[in-house]
C-alpha cells in the first residue's frame, strides 16, 4: 500500500522529470523575487547579525551564498537566508492553512541548487513542489468545523513545521536522490520541524529564526537521505506520526492527496503588501481608506477594530502589550499599533519598514492613537476567516460622527491582487535598503529569467556583496 509520503515523493519525482507548466514556473519565480527582496531588506536586522555570527563560528566549506554576505555550507546558508526571509514578517501567506511557505522552501532550494550546480528551471520546479507539500501538510491540520488551523490552536507554528517538510522535498529533488530518497528526506524532516507561537503574544525574537531553522532542517534532511539515512514511510498518517503528534484526531488526510498534481495551491498564495503580521493587514487597509476619506487622527475619539475571534489572541491580546509594544518588531503583531501607523504614517505601499522601527513604536503620538483602539470579535469576520483575514474599523469622531470601513478581501490575494508594478515596487523598496538601484534591477531581471539559466550562480552572485 502506497503511503502518503510516497505519494508526495512520486509527484516530486514526476515533476522533476517533466517540469512544471510555464505559468507555475512563472509564479515560483515571483516567489523567489519576493523572498530575495524581503531578505535583502533584513540584512541589517539584529537576528541576521546573530545568526551570521553563529554560522561563522561553525565554519565549514562555503558552497552556497549567504544573502548580503559571503559563502557558507548549504545548511548554514539556508539557516541564515531563511531567517532573513521571515525576519520582517513580509513573506507570503497561504490561506486557510495560515502558512508562510516560501520563506522556508526557497532558501533551502536555493542553497542546494547553487551548491550542486542545478539549473534555474530545476530550482523553480523544486520550489513549486516544495510549497505544495508544505501547504498540503498544513491543510491536513486545518479543522473546517473549528475554522482554524489545529496547529495554531495548539500554539504551534505550522509555517516552521510544515516548511521543513516542503523544504526537504525541494532540497531532495535537487540532490540526485530517487523517489524513495525524496520520501526519506520528507520522513527525516518530520522529526526536525518545530516552532511555538508564544513570541507573537508576549515577545522574543526566536520566531524570526523559525523559517531559517526549517530551511536548515530541510537541507540537512535531504543530505541525510542522500547519504543513507531513512525515514518512516508512515510518518504522516501513522499512530506516532507527525499529524497525530501535533494535531491529534483533528486531521484531514485527504487534503494531502486530493487532486494531487492536478490542482496547485501556488498561484493562490497571498503576497504581503505590508511588513507585519498578516492578521493586521485588513485593519491597515481600512485605516488607509479612512485617510482617503479625509479622516484625521485629531478628529478621532475612539476606534473599534473588529476582527475574527481567532486572530485576536495574536493582534489584540494581551491588550497592554498591544497598545504599548516593546519594540518595532512587536508592533508588527499589534492591531492597535498598525491601525495607528496607517492613520499617521505610511510609506511604500501604505505602511512600510519605517513604521516598524523601535523609534516609531515608541512615538507618543502613535501610542496615544493606539490606546484609542479596542479590539473586538466580529461575526461577519468569523464567517469569512480563515479564507481571508478580514477586519472592520468603526471610528467615532469628537463631533459624534460614526464611520465604518469594512475590508473582506486582503490586498495581495486573488480577489484583491498586487499588480505587477506593485510587486516590483515592493521588491525595489526592500532590496535598495541593501543594494543599489542598478543591482536591484539586475536581480529582478535574473530572477524573472531564472528558468533559462543553466545554473543559478549568475543570480546568487548578485546577492553576495550586498
Amino acid at each position: 500500500m502506497t503511503t502518503l509520503v510516497q505519494r508526495l515523493a512520486e509527484l516530486a519525482d514526476s515533476v522533476r522529470a517533466k517540469g512544471l507548466p510555464a505559468e507555475l514556473r512563472d509564479d515560483a519565480a515571483r516567489r523567489v523575487l519576493d523572498v530575495l527582496g524581503n531578505s535583502l531588506a533584513a540584512t541589517a536586522e539584529p537576528p541576521a547579525k546573530a545568526v551570521g555570527t553563529l554560522v561563522a563560528e561553525w565554519g565549514g566549506q562555503g558552497r552556497a551564498t549567504a544573502i548580503g554576505g559571503g559563502r557558507l555550507p548549504e545548511p548554514s546558508a539556508a539557516l541564515l537566508n531563511g531567517t532573513l526571509a521571515h525576519s520582517l514578517d513580509f513573506d507570503d501567506t497561504h490561506l486557510p492553512s495560515v502558512l508562510h511557505p516560501s520563506a522556508s522552501v526557497v532558501p533551502a532550494a536555493l542553497a542546494v541548487a547553487e551548491s550542486r550546480g542545478k539549473s534555474g528551471a530545476a530550482l523553480l520546479d523544486a520550489i513549486g513542489v516544495g510549497v505544495e507539500v508544505a501547504v498540503r501538510v498544513g491543510m491536513a491540520g486545518y479543522d473546517r468545523e473549528l475554522g482554524n488551523s489545529v496547529f495554531f490552536e495548539r500554539g504551534l507554528h505550522a509555517t516552521a513545521i510544515c516548511g521543513a517538510l516542503g523544504g526537504a522535498v525541494a532540497a531532495a529533488m535537487l540532490s540526485d536522490v530517487d523517489s524513495e530518497g525524496i520520501a526519506d528526506a520528507l520522513g527525516i524532516a518530520a522529526s526536525m520541524g518545530a516552532g511555538l507561537l508564544e513570541a507573537n503574544r508576549t515577545g522574543g525574537t526566536v520566531k524570526r529564526v523559525h523559517c531559517g531553522w526549517a530551511a536548515h532542517a530541510a537541507v540537512t534532511a535531504a543530505g541525510l537521505a542522500r547519504t543513507g539515512i531513512t525515514g518512516p514511510p508512515t510518518v504522516l498518517e501513522g499512530r506516532f506520526g507527525l499529524l497525530q503528534a501535533f494535531c491529534g484526531d483533528q486531521v484531514d488526510l485527504d487534503a494531502l492527496t486530493d487532486a494531487l498534481g492536478e490542482h496547485w495551491e501556488l498561484p493562490g498564495i497571498f503576497f504581503k503588501p505590508y511588513p507585519c503580521n498578516h492578521f493586521t493587514h485588513a485593519g491597515i487597509d481600512a485605516a488607509l481608506r479612512l485617510r482617503e476619506r479625509g479622516v484625521t487622527p485629531g478628529e478621532i475619539e475612539s476606534i473599534e477594530l473588529g476582527a475574527p475571534t481567532a486572530v485576536l489572541r495574536t493582534i489584540g491580546e494581551p491588550r497592554e502589550e498591544k497598545i504599548l509594544p516593546k519594540s518595532g518588531y512587536h508592533a508588527a503583531f499589534s492591531g492597535p499599533y498598525t491601525v495607528a501607523a496607517a492613520l499617521l504614517g505610511g510609506g511604500g505601499l501604505g505602511v512600510f519598514h519605517e513604521d516598524f522601527t523601535d523609534a516609531a513604536a515608541a512615538d507618543p503620538e502613535r501610542l496615544a492613537l493606539a490606546a484609542k483602539v479596542t479590539c473586538v470579535p466580529d461575526a461577519r469576520c468569523d464567517e469569512i476567516f480563515p479564507h481571508q483575514f478580514p477586519a472592520v474599523l468603526r471610528v467615532r469622531l469628537h463631533d459624534g460622527t460614526e464611520i465604518e470601513e469594512r475590508v473582506d478581501e486582503n490586498r495581495g490575494g486573488n480577489g484583491n491582487p498586487l499588480s505587477a508594478d506593485e510587486l516590483a515596487t515592493k521588491f525595489r523598496l526592500n532590496a535598495t535598503r541593501a543594494v543599489s538601484e542598478d543591482r536591484a534591477r539586475r536581480i529582478t531581471e535574473l530572477t524573472y529569467g531564472v528558468a533559462g539559466l543553466a545554473d543559478v550562480s549568475a543570480l546568487t552572485d548578485q546577492l553576495v556583496s550586498a
